[in-house]
C-alpha cells in the first residue's frame, strides 16, 4: 500500500479560502495546527481523487485512522499528528469527526435537504474550529459560534466549487429539494453558465449561508487569544465577501473567489475591526443591526 501521502493533490494551507496557521496565529500553536491541517487535507485529498477506486479510498481512510490511533507508523501525516496531539494531551475527536466526513464524500454524492448539507458540515467543517480553539485553549462555550461560521464557510465552498464537484466527482451539495423549488436540475450544473432557475437556486443558498455566517459573527468577541480573534475575524471577513460574491454572481460562468489583492485588504481590514472593538469593548454586530 502507498503512502496517503503520495495521493495528495498538491493543495497547501496557503491555497484555502481562510488562513490556516498564518502569522497572525502565535507560533506556539502553528505547529499543531498544521499537523491537523495537513492529515486533514491527505484525507481529504483522497475522498476527492478521481482515479482511485471507492473502496481503496476507504482502505486509505482506515488506515490514516488506525494508525492516528497509535495502529502503526508507515503514514506520516498521521503519525506527526498523532505526536502532537500527544504533546498537547489532546484526544483525537476533531480528526477522527472528519474522517467521517471524508467516508461520506466517498459514499453519499447527493443531499436532500439543507439539514442534511449542515449534518455534513458537522463532520466536515465545525471539527476544525473547535480544534483551533482547543488548541489555543478556549471555552467550549465558544462552539456554537465557531460551528456556525465554520458551516457558512463549508457551505461557501459547496457553491463556489459547485460545478467542479458535479463534473469531476459526479458529487452535488446543493439539497434537492432546494433545486426543486427553483426548478432547477442536478444535470444543469455541467454547464458553462447557470440557467436562471439554477441561479435562483444558488443565489438562495448563499442567503441561507450568509445567515450562518452572522451566527458566526459571536465568535471573535468570546474568543479571550488576541491573536486568535484577530485570526477569525480575517476568516469572518473573507467568508463575508464571498458569499456577497454568490448573493449576485454566477459560480458556473464567473468569479467567485478573492484574488491576492482582496485577501490582503480584507486581512487587515478585519484585523482592524476587531483590534478596534476590542479597544472600545464593543460587542458582535450582526449585518441586519448594522443595516447591511
Amino acid at each position: 500500500m502507498s503512502s496517503a501521502g503520495d495521493l495528495r493533490s498538491g493543495k497547501t494551507h496557503r491555497d484555502e479560502n481562510f488562513p490556516v496557521a498564518s502569522w497572525i496565529i502565535h507560533p506556539r500553536h502553528r505547529a499543531p495546527i498544521l499537523a491537523f491541517y495537513n492529515f486533514v487535507r491527505t484525507a481529504d485529498d483522497i475522498a476527492d481523487h478521481s482515479q482511485l477506486p471507492a473502496d481503496e479510498k476507504l482502505r486509505y481512510l482506515d488506515v490514516l485512522e488506525a494508525e492516528l490511533l497509535g495502529k502503526g507508523d508507515t503514514q506520516a501525516e498521521a503519525v506527526r499528528l498523532r505526536n502532537a496531539l500527544a504533546e498537547r494531551g489532546m484526544p483525537p475527536r476533531h480528526a477522527l469527526d472528519l474522517l467521517t466526513a471524508f467516508r461520506m464524500d466517498v459514499t453519499k454524492l447527493r443531499y436532500e435537504n439543507w439539514d442534511e448539507v449542515i449534518h455534513y458540515c458537522r463532520y466536515s467543517a465545525m471539527p476544525v474550529g473547535r480544534f483551533v480553539l482547543d488548541v489555543h485553549g478556549e471555552s467550549t462555550s465558544t462552539w456554537p459560534a465557531s460551528d456556525a461560521l465554520c458551516a457558512g464557510l463549508q457551505v461557501n465552498n459547496h457553491l463556489q466549487d459547485c460545478g467542479k464537484d458535479f463534473r469531476e466527482l459526479n458529487r452535488v451539495y446543493l439539497p434537492r429539494d432546494a433545486l426543486a423549488a427553483s426548478g432547477a436540475s442536478v444535470e444543469e450544473l455541467g454547464a458553462r453558465k447557470s440557467s436562471p432557475q439554477m441561479l435562483q437556486c444558488l443565489h438562495a443558498l448563499a442567503v441561507k449561508t450568509e445567515a450562518l455566517l452572522d451566527e458566526g459573527r459571536a465568535l471573535a468577541p468570546q474568543v479571550r487569544d488576541f491573536r486568535l480573534g484577530l485570526e477569525v475575524s480575517v476568516i469572518q471577513a473573507f467568508a463575508d465577501k464571498i458569499v456577497a460574491m454568490l448573493r449576485v454572481r454566477d459560480p458556473l460562468s464567473e468569479r467567485v473567489h478573492l484574488s491576492p489583492l482582496e485577501l490582503l485588504a480584507y486581512s487587515f481590514g478585519g484585523m482592524a475591526g476587531e483590534i478596534a472593538r476590542r479597544a472600545t469593548g464593543r460587542g458582535p454586530q450582526s449585518k441586519t443591526a448594522a443595516g447591511a
